[in-house]
């Protein structure tokens, strides 16, 4: 074996050149690969490679630049597994080229600079330790500066400033070789030394030192919010509004320029370290209603407002309903619902978001919509899923309507726009992603009479009698009309002219031109736009628009002590407003337990868990698409969905396993402690209840027709069907790789009207999502949960590092 290789070093410390090749290497080889390297591997007891690790290897292939080999190299070094076992794992599997990438490493970096923030006037350290065939040197760099006189593996500013905040990376050269290090930032907070004579008792702790303040503004002057906290590593920042997090809020500071009457509220911000999580103290934003005219403190006030529309108050109701009972079920209404609902958000909408309701839970989720409404308010309706129209009245399909299904089992939109009307709203808006056929099954012709009023707006998705469509494809894709609308929604227009951009939109669309076209229908007759600001009116709910607010506060995460030790991190997530993810994460356990994991489980039985999906170690495992690459790592994580349904507070269990080296490697010790965290989210509405009397019922539910019998369509009839290859069945397989066609099929015998699949449009399929140019787009908005922001670090290292390299050519 080469001098160069250091059997010592943990392949968690590997360089990523080398980890790179190496699973290249692996997943590329069929004999000689990391299947076999993992029955090597698993022989060995010290390693302990499951068959359970060597599935859920196998798994990373569905992903998108998914590598088997990196989740193994990835659990081999978890468990201690260092470069020697490594190299020798390498030479009984006889793969030479694997074992000569590991013997190129001569440079190591064992230690590298970690990121911190602290106070000025202390002391700052940063280290990087490498060794090497010959002896190493080092420079420091503060950006694409050298630092003066740093050749040491010790980088000390003793005390620091202000000045010296940044980003730092170590060269360390050995021989003709070099090699940098990971970048580290340093933020250093300007604060009192009353704060800071605490803080050398919490050395690497997270700790609160800067707090935001209440504040009192006019309208146009500038909003200025400020934290910070110390801690090692530089905390990350998400600020919220109101209990709901502001998209792009992610630094210490937060500045509204120009603030308006929409903006007052309530702020904090909260503060998250890689194993501990903090919030500040919540503020109170006032905004006068005066104007202020310079923005600085010279400015002077008038007393009205600029003649401009204003809402007062913003109100959006989001149902995606694609797991139906007894018809084929959807894929894009779930992606099309998460996007709008970060869209609207940045809005200043109050954005409820819904996924596979019954009939009753769609009636409650309404009636609840309709109680936030009052004289003034903007309200937004968007639907995605089965639908039909018969006779100028849409109805929305439940995800329990039976086969066939009639008016009496389906809302009628018409009828929720009776009610908003008798709130006197400023703007009703409605967006339906589904499809306009007739149902022949229901010969009713409801009377719906509507108000006269110049505030209507409905977007279809589709011309009547026509459908809407679905684009299938390995990866998340957004049905038709979402994928053009998101990019046209956050435009300062008037709402239809809005909705006359994305019909052009889709109108270039070769896919679905002559099949699908966006019809918009309005009685719209000032310049309102989604973008309008508010200005609450004197009749608003407040006590009510907190309460929903409060509906969609997130359970606080909390640190769990055991009697062995350990101690767990239960964290928590929300996907949609009726979705929760539940992730555990080891912070520490004993020095003697070889093993530990915990995993939460005895939910209640009114949610519906499948015990297979529970406790996985990747979020895609479980179902979290959306928010997979926003969760922490090296978590269990669980997806609760329909939150709905919840009667009674939600109690669980955390069990904690661990196995001792004074054990026997078979016995495993178990603890266990309850969970409460109340009725998170949505349950707190109680939407599972009854409904009520004077609900939507009575003006939705309509006499329908008198067959007792379920009726048979006619005859199979032909109709385009957009799809990725396969045919659909009534058990579609979400993972299955497809092929981009255009094709048609057979109507399916006693199908209804619908969204898509009944027989108007297709399935959608997990995995990555696609642009219509067939590329990568970006993923699904992450404005849900606070996320560590290393993209501008990862993208200044490349810039830095390819610079310096050519200038050592």
């Amino acid at each position: 074996m080469s001098d160069s290789l250091d059997r010592s070093t943990k392949i968690s410390l590997l360089k990523e050149p080398v980890v790179k090749k190496l699973c290249e290497l692996l997943d590329k080889s069929s004999n000689k690969g990391w299947r076999k390297l993992g029955e090597i591997v698993g022989s060995d007891r010290r390693f302990k490679v499951s068959s359970d690790d060597m599935e859920m290897c196998s798994l990373k292939v569905l992903e998108l630049e998914g590598s088997p080999s990196r989740m193994l190299l990835r659990l081999m070094g978890e468990r201690g597994c260092t470069t020697g076992h490594l190299f020798d794992y390498l030479q009984t599997l006889g793969n030479s080229e694997a074992t000569q990438c590991l013997k190129q490493s001569a440079l190591q970096i064992l230690i590298q600079p970690q990121s911190v923030a602290l106070i000025s006037g202390h002391n700052l350290r940063l280290s990087c330790h490498a060794v090497g065939k010959s002896p190493v040197q080092y420079q420091w760099f503060k950006t694409k500066e050298e630092v003066p006189n740093s050749f040491s593996p010790e980088l000390v500013i003793s005390p620091v400033h202000l000045k010296d905040a940044g980003f730092y990376i170590c060269r360390v050269n050995c021989g003709d070789i070099f090699e940098f290090s990971q970048w580290a930032q340093v933020d250093v907070l300007n604060v009192a030394m009353s704060y800071g004579q605490s803080y050398h008792s919490l050395e690497g702790r997270l700790k609160v030192v800067i707090q935001p303040q209440s504040q009192r503004l006019h309208v146009g002057q500038t909003l200025q919010l400020e934290c910070g906290a110390v801690g090692r590593p530089v905390p990350r920042y998400q600020w919220h509004r109101n209990g709901v997090p502001i998209p792009g809020a992610t630094k210490r500071k937060f500045t509204i320029p120009h603030v308006m009457q929409d903006h007052h509220g309530r702020y904090r911000c909260e503060i998250n370290s890689s194993t501990e999580r903090m919030w500040t103290n919540e503020v109170d934003i006032v905004i006068d209603d005066v104007y202020a005219i310079g923005g600085g403190s010279g400015d002077f006030f008038l007393n009205s407002i600029p003649d401009q529309l204003y809402a007062t108050d913003k109100v959006a109701l989001l149902i995606g309903n694609l797991s139906y009972k007894n018809h084929p079920q959807l894929k894009a209404p779930m992606v099309d619902v998460y996007d709008l609902t970060n869209l609207l958000r940045q809005l200043n909408f109050k954005v409820v978001s819904l996924l596979d309701l019954t009939e009753s839970e769609m009636r409650n989720a309404v009636d609840e919509f309709l109680l936030l409404l009052h004289k003034g308010v903007y309200g937004l309706l968007y639907y995605a899923g089965h639908g039909y129209e018969n006779y100028g009245n849409s109805f929305m399909v439940p995800v329990d309507a039976p086969n066939p299904y009639r008016s009496a089992n389906c809302l009628c939109v018409q009828s929720i726009l009776k009610l908003m009307q008798e709130k006197e709203t400023g703007l009703n808006v409605f967006l339906l992603d589904m499809c306009r056929k007739r149902n022949i099954h229901d010969d009713s012709a409801p009377n719906i009479v509507l108000r006269v009023t110049a505030n209507i707006v409905f977007g279809y998705a589709t011309c009547q009698d026509a459908e809407a469509f679905e684009l299938s494809s390995s990866g998340f894709t957004n049905g038709v009309f979402v994928k053009f609308l998101k990019k046209r929604l956050l435009d300062d227009e008037k709402i239809t002219v809005v909705l006359d951009r994305v019909a052009e939109d889709m109108g270039q669309f070769d896919a679905t031109k002559g099949k699908q076209a966006l019809e918009i229908r309005s009685s719209l007759s000032e310049r309102r736009a989604l973008t309008d600001p508010i200005l609450p009116g004197d009749g608003a709910d407040h006590a009510h628009s907190r309460q929903w607010a409060k509906a969609h506060e997130l359970p606080e995460s909390m640190c769990l002590d055991f009697d062995c030790g350990a101690q767990i991190k239960l964290g928590f997530a929300a996907e949609f407003s009726n979705v929760l993810v539940i992730y555990t994460h080891i912070v520490k356990k004993p020095a003697d337990m070889l093993f530990c994991q915990a995993h939460v489980t005895d939910f209640s039985q009114d949610l519906d868990v499948d015990p297979k999906e529970m406790n996985r170690e990747t979020p895609e495992e479980t179902g979290i698409y959306l928010l997979s690459s926003s969760l922490p790592q090296h978590c269990l994580y669980t997806r609760l969905s329909s939150l709905q349904k919840l009667k009674e507070e939600l109690v669980f269990t955390v069990c904690l396993q661990g196995t001792f080296t004074a054990m026997d490697d078979d016995d495993t010790v178990h603890w266990t402690k309850s969970i409460s965290i109340g009725k998170p989210l949505i349950a707190r509405l109680d939407l599972h209840r009854a409904m009520r009397r004077n609900s939507c019922l009575q003006t939705c539910m309509m006499p329908h027709s008198p067959s007792h019998s379920p009726c048979h369509s006619p005859g199979p009839e032909h109709h385009l069907h957009l799809h990725y290859g396969q045919q659909p069945t009534q058990d579609y397989n979400r993972l299955s790789p497809q092929h981009h066609c255009l094709d048609v099929y057979d109507r399916p015998q006693g199908a209804v009207g619908g969204r898509g699949e009944s027989y108007y449009d297709t399935i959608s399929h997990y995995g990555p999502m696609y642009d219509s140019a067939g590329g990568l787009s970006t993923s699904p908005g992450r404005h849900s949960i606070p996320i560590e922001a290393s993209e501008d670090i990862n993208e200044l290292q490349n810039v830095f590092i390819n610079s310096l390299q050519f200038q050592q050519q």
